[in-house]
Order: C-alpha cells, then sequence, then structure tokens
C-alpha cells in the first residue's frame, strides 16, 4: 500500500466516525498523552490546531495552559515548505490560512526557537509500529524534524496504526506513539 492509499482509507475511516464515539477516542487520547511522561517532563510544547476531520486538539491546549506549560502552535511558510512555531495564549491569536489551517497571526504572537519546544506532537494519518507516519503530503514536519533535538511523539487512534507504512530516506521516525489505548511503542532515535 502507498502513502496516497494509506490517505484516502484513513481520511474516509476519520471521516465517518460517529460523533458519540469520536469524543470518546478524543476524550481517551488526551487522556493517554496527559498520562505520559513526556507530558508530565515537557514544559513547551509543539501541537497543530486541529481542522476538519482531525482529532480535536482543543483540550489539549487548554490543558496545558491550565497546567502552566507554554503552548506552541506552527504556522506554515509554503514558499519554503517551513514551519514557524508560536506561542499561543488563546484562541483570538489564530487566523485561517491556505487550505483553511488556523494558524498563529505573527503580529499576535511570539515565536519560539525549535529547541525550545520540549515536546512536539506531530500529526499525521497513518503510522507502523517503528514510528514512521503518513502525512497530509507537504513535508512540512519531516523538514522540521531534520534537526528538531528534542522529543516527539503521535497520538493516534488505533484504528490509524498499520503494520507497514512507506518510508523513504528522507522521513523520519517519531519517537513515541500514543493511542486511546495507550502506548504502541517506544522507538529509538
Amino acid at each position: 500500500m502507498d502513502k496516497k492509499e494509506i490517505r484516502e482509507i484513513v481520511k474516509d475511516k476519520l471521516i465517518n466516525i460517529a460523533p458519540d464515539l469520536r469524543e470518546e477516542i478524543t476524550k481517551n487520547i488526551a487522556g493517554q498523552l496527559f498520562a505520559s511522561k513526556e507530558w508530565k517532563e515537557a514544559d513547551t510544547i509543539g501541537i497543530t490546531v486541529s481542522g476538519g476531520f482531525e482529532w480535536d486538539t482543543t483540550s489539549i491546549i487548554e490543558k496545558g495552559w491550565q497546567e502552566g506549560k507554554i503552548i506552541t502552535v506552527p504556522k506554515c511558510i509554503p514558499e519554503v515548505r517551513r514551519l514557524d512555531f508560536y506561542q499561543l495564549k488563546n484562541f483570538n491569536q489564530l487566523e485561517q490560512s491556505f487550505f483553511n489551517l488556523r494558524e498563529p497571526h505573527p503580529q499576535l504572537s511570539e515565536k519560539v526557537k525549535n529547541e525550545d519546544i520540549d515536546l512536539l506532537i506531530v500529526p499525521g494519518l497513518g503510522f507502523d509500529r517503528r514510528g514512521y507516519r503518513v502525512g497530509f503530503g507537504g513535508g512540512y514536519y519531516d523538514r522540521f524534524l531534520e534537526d528538531f533535538p528534542n522529543k516527539t511523539i503521535s497520538i493516534f487512534y488505533s484504528e490509524q496504526l498499520f503494520e507497514h507504512v512507506p518510508d523513504e530516506s528522507f522521513d523520519i521516525p517519531v519517537q513515541s506513539l500514543l493511542t486511546e489505548k495507550g502506548s504502541v511503542k517506544e522507538t529509538d532515535k
């Protein structure tokens, strides 16, 4: 199965989850994250602001604020396919951007150095136990991860786990994987 097929399978699966099941899975995924060593040890967390069929990250962002963590969210720079992270103190700092993403407005937010992010929550559509992932196809996170020095984790629904996802030379595996059922496997980096 190639990356395009995995994207289509997972998108279809996620779009068709009943709202009550989606809410339960989201709550369980977040609970697993909050109980993790990675979350507990991190002071500064990088996370995307979810949209569409993605797992809702609002409660994770809010829990981080409640715990006094610094929450950073990415802004895509499409001209160079780069991610810049900005501190998010409230949702009013967000603006609609390309592909209908909600991203930080640079004039309303403070940019954060990559190395200051203790834990990066890396999004994706499909994952395997080695830590490889199929993202949304832009390569933004793989570029970001090339020289990211700190911890990485992906959180997702167990139905997004595949026996194997294709990996290429530029793909960088995520260190830890968590589903609504718990840790799938901690990978080596």
